[in-house]
């Protein structure tokens, strides 16, 4: 089969588990043993490695077509058709391609994504330019596999009030997270194309991606460490293999709107880690380097809007974080020229509220003056303009901010309970903040911050904090419980 659709990262890990049991095409890995926790309609299930896990194979795996060319069935005849070719009908299924079994039409029209429904390439048109909020007058892409993942949640539902938030989740636009160079080779064009074969006439698609594969990244913690390794060797694939390709995609679809989020907790961690954390000294290069190179590449796209990630409120807000920030970032921005970025974004993956009336500076927040996201923006759109930074405009994550969550400390981070659905995708959201872009879905709610189990190689203590859901998956990987509190306590409700 020629396409390969956008895949979040639960996909890559999922896609790396046995077969050999009915709950792999539910997203979940099947049991070492035979201890049964729970049982449905689907089969015996067991819990692992702080995850469900299936036991025996209950479901139906009979062999067809697809098999012979090493992809599984899907586990309905009734499975919603996303590709045909000449094989045979394609759906989706734990992150991964199955053969709808020959004599079956499907649960959908067939659809070829990324590109107009045919077996034809879609061909970009005249060149795209910003001018000014890239958010605004275009629509949003909606990503195919969150789609196919919310489809999977929903059929482990029996509560139909439930069932319909999560059917409205779908039709949320949120962003494409390129973590790994495969996962950025599968999915950068495949979706790039997809919105492209969305645009007729005036109507512009614009397409968010998170660009997250820096060597050492994430180097304060453990559950969302990246491939790539605080080394020259690496550091040359991440420009040749990574960086560059992304460039030549961005380049070839030039007849689109793009918004990359660059780098999540990268900068923020040359703030205020540098001191504490060895691992983010040996990244410090690298981070800098990465982004000048990155910034002289991307930023000189007229299509291309790029957001450099900040952190959040109570990581940078204190008064003296602020002041270094506004240092660090500018001498950033000026590595990368002639490119050019449009501002920044906040909250990623986190759970800030926008607005807490109920907190202020005070005991209760170490004295932070900025303990919500918007107070936040106000003060760090100040000093950044105060450092001569020229583009000062942001973009907030409300993905999964909309109820204040039950952290005894607002620094806590890892699959938070009492988590809800903030604000939902928009542009200029916020009548008299008119440097804030947009409010945008950047993690998909229900993939999960990082794993609960203490064994595990990626476990980090945060997710084994008191507030903190468990039992939790991996970073990435889908997290049901998480995912349906998260649609529960929706503000506003879906």
């Amino acid at each position: 089969m020629k396409a390969s659709i956008a895949l979040t990262t639960i996909a890559t890990i999922a896609a790396k588990a046995s077969a050999d049991c009915f709950s792999t095409r539910l997203g979940y890995p099947c049991c070492s043993g035979n201890t049964v926790a729970y049982t449905d309609n689907d089969g015996d299930w067991g819990v692992e490695n702080g995850n469900w896990c299936g036991i025996g194979n209950t479901s139906s795996s009979a062999s067809c077509w697809s098999t012979a060319l090493g992809y599984p069935c899907c586990s309905s005849s009734s499975a919603e058709v996303w590709y045909t070719d000449n094989d045979g009908a394609w759906g989706v299924e734990n992150g991964d391609w199955c053969g709808i079994p020959t004599g079956s039409s499907g649960g959908n029209t067939p659809v070829n994504p990324g590109n107009d429904g045919n077996d034809v390439n879609v061909t970009p048109g005249d060149q795209y330019s910003h001018n000014g909020n890239p958010f605004k007058d275009v629509e949003f892409f909606i990503n195919p596999y969150y789609t196919a993942e919310v489809d999977a949640a929903i059929a482990q539902m029996s509560d139909s009030s439930l069932i319909s938030k999560a059917e409205k989740m779908k039709t949320f636009s949120n962003a494409i997270w390129l973590d790994t160079i495969k996962n950025m080779n599968e999915w950068l064009e495949k979706n790039l194309k997809g919105a492209l074969a969305q645009q007729t006439g005036n109507k512009k698609v614009l397409t968010v991606f998170v660009v997250y594969d820096l060597p050492g990244r994430d180097c304060h913690a453990l559950a969302s460490n990246g491939e790539l390794l605080a080394n020259d060797s690496d550091w040359a694939r991440y420009k040749t293999e990574y960086i560059d390709i992304i460039e030549e995609k961005l380049k070839t679809y030039k007849s689109q709107p793009v918004v990359l989020i660059i780098e999540p907790d990268s900068l923020a961690n040359l703030v205020t880690n540098l001191d504490s954390t060895p691992a983010c000294r040996d990244s410090e290069k690298y981070y800098l380097d990465g982004h000048a190179y990155l910034i002289q590449k991307f930023g000189v796209l007229k299509h291309v809007a790029m957001y450099l990630d900040i952190g959040h409120a109570f990581w940078l807000g204190w008064d003296d974080n602020r002041e270094k920030a506004a240092k660090v970032y500018s001498k950033v921005i000026s590595s990368g020229a002639p490119g050019e970025v449009r501002g920044f974004t906040d909250n990623v993956a986190n759970y800030t509220p926008w607005e807490d009336p109920t907190l202020s500076r005070g005991p209760d927040t170490e004295w932070n003056p900025c303990p919500d996201e918007k107070r936040y923006l106000e003060a760090i759109h100040k000093d950044f303009v105060s450092a001569g930074i020229k583009s000062v405009y942001f973009v907030s994550d409300t993905s999964r901010n909309g109820k204040k969550v039950d952290r005894k400390h607002p620094g806590e981070w890892c699959n938070q309970t009492g988590v809800g659905v903030g604000a939902r995708p928009q542009a200029n959201p916020v009548s008299g903040m008119d440097y804030l872009d947009a409010f945008y879905w950047i993690k998909p709610l229900g993939e999960s911050d990082g794993t609960s189990d203490e064994s595990a190689a990626r476990f980090d203590g945060y997710c084994g904090h008191e507030t903190a859901m468990k039992p939790a998956p991996e970073a990435g990987q889908w997290f049901q419980k998480h995912f349906e509190q998260g649609i529960k306590n929706a503000n506003p409700p879906l």
